[in-house]
């Protein structure tokens, strides 16, 4: 068996190969065989009776984690299996993070270590809290808007719509003990992109892949992105055919309404914020292509996402906004044709 996520090779032991063992329990557990080349072949290992104690007291020492080790002996001579659990919380080789990927060793930094240490407490990126910042910084007009949709869906109780601001912040689950979430800064707050840069959606009309014609930035919190992004997709974007019954005028749109506003709130929900890169939408004269910054749900592929599945929103406190106001999905009750959807859902990393 080649090496993968859960298998590796090494001819003899190092004590280096301690990160290797960080890095699987870091991700999914695994086994590291001790005396097998690349190829998966038993070459032999000479100490491996030493290292049978050795082992289990370095990774305890340094990592502060215990592992089973197994000798194995053969024809072609002895071998060790170290077989290693999926631990709960981080674990560290000397300050450094590793993880296994593939059948590769990474060590984390900057914010793929913030994701992995907030993923290992159970939290997500949206969920932080952020210091020095007062539901009284937070745009009055935007908790407007969001009461007169989430009174229309009741999807909350209108009590709680009629409450202040800072009740209305906690009854969304936007607080933590006295600070504001991340979330609550990018639903609410005027100018966002002080605190997470990149939080905005970029617009553009091309030609070809290579020869853009024209193109828009929509800043602001993410309610007026939704918004000031459909409103300018179908006035400035995308055009309509012209028809008339009788003397009213009948606009009809090559892509449904709902459909794409349906395609910018999973664009929105799903976005690692951590990236600092903005929501990107190419359009074509036949095709819409939205690309954003995110990843799948572990374990997930494309083909999940093509069958029936359960939501798992990257940023779940923000998705648990968008459906209090009374955002949702409203692709059953389409009839337009599978090409024209597909024509619109052209994702990257749009989980």
């Amino acid at each position: 068996m080649p090496e993968n996520q859960h298998i590796e090779y090494k001819e003899s032991w190092r004590d280096e190969y301690l990160k290797w063992i960080c890095g699987f329990a870091n991700a999914k557990g695994g086994v590291m065989y001790i005396g097998k080349n690349d190829k998966g072949e038993v070459v032999g290992l000479a100490n491996a009776k030493k290292l049978l104690e050795d082992i289990p007291n370095k990774t305890r020492d340094v990592l502060g984690v215990m592992i089973d080790v197994n000798l194995h002996t053969t024809a072609q001579g002895d071998y060790l299996e170290l077989v290693i659990e999926d631990y709960p919380y981080p674990v560290n080789y000397k300050g450094q993070y590793h993880y296994r990927s593939g059948s590769t060793k990474q060590e984390l930094k900057g914010a793929a270590l913030d994701k992995f240490l907030l993923q290992k407490k159970g939290k997500r990126w949206d969920g932080v809290p952020v210091p020095s910042i007062l539901v009284t910084d937070l745009q009055t007009d935007t908790f407007d808007f969001f009461r007169k949709r989430a009174l229309k869906s009741k999807r909350i109780e209108e009590e709680v719509l009629t409450d202040s601001n800072v009740h209305l912040i906690e009854n969304l689950q936007l607080k933590e003990g006295v600070y504001l979430k991340r979330a609550a800064v990018l639903l609410f707050h005027p100018k966002p992109e002080n605190f997470v840069p990149g939080a905005y959606i970029k617009i553009g009309f091309f030609e070809s892949d290579s020869e853009l014609v024209y193109q828009d930035e929509i800043h602001g919190n993410l309610f007026e992105q939704i918004e000031k992004t459909t409103d300018l997709l179908f006035t400035k974007y995308i055009k309509a055919t012209i028809s008339y019954e009788g003397l009213q005028r009948v606009e009809t749109y090559d892509y449904p309404k709902e459909a794409l506003r349906e395609a910018l709130l999973n664009a929105i929900s799903h976005k690692d914020y951590s990236s600092g890169v903005p929501i990107q939408i190419s359009v074509y004269k036949d095709k819409i292509m939205l690309w954003n910054d995110g990843q799948l749900p572990d374990n997930w592929t494309v083909e999940n996402l093509l069958k029936k599945h359960p939501s798992k929103p990257y940023n779940p406190d923000i998705a648990n906004a968008f459906f209090r106001s009374g955002y949702k999905s409203p692709l059953r009750k389409l009839t337009k044709s599978k090409k024209t959807l597909l024509s619109i859902f052209s994702f990257s990393s749009i989980s």
